[in-house]
């Protein structure tokens, strides 16, 4: 009876190194705080995996830039140190114009058409990610963008010589054609970067105003909607490879679902977001005339620069969209 009792035991202590031998762990670096929707999304979508595969996969968020900086996520998760990761893609827009796509100014300016953008767009995403060993498992927008000063703004001539944040080459670019000074500033670094005054404007989204304060140091919102950003989740393409296809279709699933639940999050929270930063005294105004048709000059003319660096296959991605 020992004999039995220690065999058995011995078996289950065997059944339970082979089920923790079993299980995957991945990594996910992302760049935004806990508890901007995105992170909040991010989280439910490791749920959702852990609870289809029976906790045979766990994908752990690291939320605040604290395992990689924005800019080190994607080529991170290219060469394995971490098996998925969340990026903004337009980041990524000197790799190729066409990661720069949702960025274009006044191309898409309402969460329906970027949701229509992204449709056509995404497979040619697709397909350029893949050529890098990388895998796209959902995409979810910011809130429209808009800009954020410390003054009246009635024209555009009214941001020459601000020191401009910029944080892909679309934003770099704008504050070349306003004459303004363009300062690299990534979303985690942008609170310290408002509190000592490296920079006096710059372009965002509500949820990156409200997640910096920035009725801190700003005292201005014009609601300008230029575009829509996404973030892209995406994931080592050998990693999700040694995955069994019961855990693959999982994984999919899922991101089908934090995709749409994404979605929904962005465009519920926009107008809490807005609110917020009534409530924290800002002015929140939509662009007069002629704010407005100099954006739109602007717009007009990194349209063109785009289509023209972007070529053929970014031609046919508007072209797509057009037609929509």
């Amino acid at each position: 009876m020992v004999t039995r009792c220690i065999l058995t035991a011995f078996a289950a202590a065997l059944v339970s190194a082979s089920a923790q031998a079993q299980q995957v762990r991945w990594n996910l670096p992302s760049a935004y705080p806990s508890d901007n929707f995105h992170s909040e999304n991010l989280i439910a979508f490791g749920n959702d995996v852990a609870a289809a595969t029976g906790g045979k996969l766990q994908i752990i968020a690291y939320t605040g830039a604290s395992l990689f900086k924005a800019p080190e996520i994607k080529r991170a998760v290219q060469t394995g140190q971490a098996q998925a990761g969340e990026i903004l893609i337009s980041l990524h827009e000197n790799d190729d114009p066409l990661f720069g796509i949702d960025v274009v100014p006044f191309l898409a300016t309402s969460f329906d058409d970027a949701r229509k953008l992204w449709k056509v767009s995404r497979p040619a995403i697709e397909k350029k990610l893949a050529d890098q060993g990388l895998i796209v498992l959902y995409a979810v927008p910011w809130p429209p963008q808009g800009i954020y000063v410390k003054k009246d703004l009635n024209s555009i001539d009214d941001l020459k010589g601000a020191k401009w944040r910029a944080y892909n080459a679309g934003t770099a670019r704008i504050a070349e054609l306003v004459g303004a000074q363009p300062v690299t500033i990534q979303a985690a670094e942008l609170p310290q970067a408002l509190a000592t005054g490296v920079v006096n404007a710059f372009m965002t989204s509500s949820a990156t105003g409200y997640d910096s304060k920035a009725w801190e140091s700003m005292s201005h919102y014009y609601d300008t909607q230029a575009w829509l950003p996404k973030n892209l989740v995406i994931t080592n393409k050998a990693a999700f490879d040694k995955l069994d296809k019961a855990t693959r279709d999982a994984v999919l699933k899922a991101a089908a679902q934090a995709e749409d639940r994404g979605w929904k999050m962005a465009e519920d929270r926009n107008a809490w977001y807005v609110e917020q930063l009534k409530s924290h005294g800002m002015k929140v105004a939509p662009p007069g005339d002629t704010l407005k048709a100099g954006l739109k000059g602007i717009g007009d003319q990194l349209t063109a620069d785009w289509i023209k660096r972007a070529g053929p296959d970014g031609q046919a991605v508007i072209d797509a969209y057009k037609k929509m």
